[in-house]
């Protein structure tokens, strides 16, 4: 696997479901910054509601998913997600159904946030559950404080780059204010 962070503002995102699990999506991509479009030919009345007014009461055609980078699909079956997944590679756009390792093209990670650091646990899709478990250490082990000392060296990096300096003095700068805030 290959970890990578999508920047929600640079990418078109799709979000094809119906009930819990494209709900669950939903609010995963919308924590993470994104809006994406939601197609559902029967949404939940929880769905429909957090969805809005992006919300497309059908399915995607072929042509319609032309344009996207990454497209979720959570709550059909294999048979109705496989034309969508194979549309969407055929499309160039990465795709990932629920549960169904074989038509993935990527794997949600398990995510904490801490301000602008984000950690991501995955396992590529073999056990969701040892995801979260790594999950639920990663937020013991990142507290809070994390957030604060990432927003302050951000700062200062932006400000030490202005000056000229070189890789190795930001991360020297870098080190020295996680070791004040007792992070290291």
């Amino acid at each position: 696997m290959i970890p990578i962070y999508l920047e929600p503002s640079a990418t078109q995102i799709a979000l094809i479901g119906r009930g819990r699990l494209a709900l669950r999506r939903l609010a995963w991509l919308e924590a993470a910054g994104a809006r994406p479009v939601v197609w559902s030919d029967a949404p939940s009345p929880e769905l429909e509601t957090a969805a809005g007014a992006r919300l497309q009461r059908r399915l995607p055609s072929a042509a319609e998913i032309v344009g996207f980078h990454a497209i979720w699909i959570a709550d059909l079956s294999v048979e109705e997600a496989r034309p969508l997944a194979l549309a969407a590679r055929a499309a160039h756009a990465l795709v990932n159904v629920e549960d169904v390792i074989e038509l993935c093209d990527f794997h949600t990670p398990a995510v904490v946030h801490r301000g602008r650091l984000t950690l991501a646990a995955g396992t590529g899709g073999a056990s969701p559950a040892v995801a979260r478990a790594a999950r639920e250490k990663l937020e013991t082990a990142f507290t809070e404080e994390w957030s604060g000392a990432t927003e302050e060296i951000a700062n200062s990096r932006t400000a030490l780059r202005k000056q000229g300096a070189d890789f190795d003095t930001l991360v020297s700068d870098a080190r020295k204010r996680l070791h004040r805030h007792g992070l290291i």
